[in-house]
């Protein structure tokens, strides 16, 4: 399975903002964003290049494939889906990547960043619908059941998982987690306003249109 095996941090660094791609670390001072505002690579410069109307357009499309871990392929696919939809072509890829297994694993705090959250699906320590799941790009849809295997080792990747991100963020009001029982569930599907990405989707709606 093809995935993005770039240092997180310079990803980040690259757009200028936090995309929270290392988990915990990301809400601490150790943020590679907070503590360098410039763009990787061996030239230092003072602020970044002004862009193209063009050069805005495509960063707002990277930052959005970095946020969820997506390539190039499975994200055209997703926008192909995302505009035989009725309504907001936009809204509609935000809300087709917010409903993703391995966003709901790492929204409902399981995983302290999605790259923990998919790479606990691949190995098989979380169950849809009570099934095994090993495929991140799943979609959930209001009412599926996501739970832990009953595994110590699944647990205990659960636990550090909860630990690490209760103290940082909360769960988004469209689940619902027990974390006793390392169990939530879809209550609804999530709307635009309830997105928790900074991403201005008309940019990256233009740009694929191309």
């Amino acid at each position: 399975m093809a995935r993005i095996t770039d240092a997180k941090c310079r990803l980040c660094r690259r757009e200028g903002v936090q995309l929270y791609l290392k988990g915990i670390r990301c809400y601490t001072e150790k943020c590679a964003v907070k503590r360098r505002e410039t763009p990787p690579g061996a030239v230092r410069r003072r602020g970044r290049r002004r862009m193209s109307d063009y050069g805005t357009r495509l960063r707002e499309k990277q930052k959005l494939k970095r946020t969820y871990g997506v390539l190039e392929k499975q994200f055209r696919r997703v926008f192909a889906e995302a505009k035989r939809q009725q309504g907001n072509t936009g809204e509609n890829l935000l809300i087709l990547l917010e409903r993703r297994l391995d966003n709901v694993v790492y929204a409902m705090g399981f995983g302290s960043s999605r790259n923990m959250a998919r790479q606990m699906i691949r190995h098989g320590h979380v169950r849809f619908d009570g099934h095994k799941a090993t495929i991140p790009s799943m979609l959930v849809k209001e009412g599926t059941q996501i739970t832990i295997a009953d595994k110590e080792k699944s647990k205990s990747l659960a636990k550090a998982g909860l630990e690490m991100s209760r103290g940082a963020r909360s769960s988004p009001s469209w689940v619902s987690v027990n974390d006793d029982g390392l169990e939530g569930s879809v209550l609804t599907l999530p709307k635009r306003e309830e997105v928790p990405v900074d991403i201005n989707e008309l940019f990256v709606v233009e740009v694929c249109s191309r």
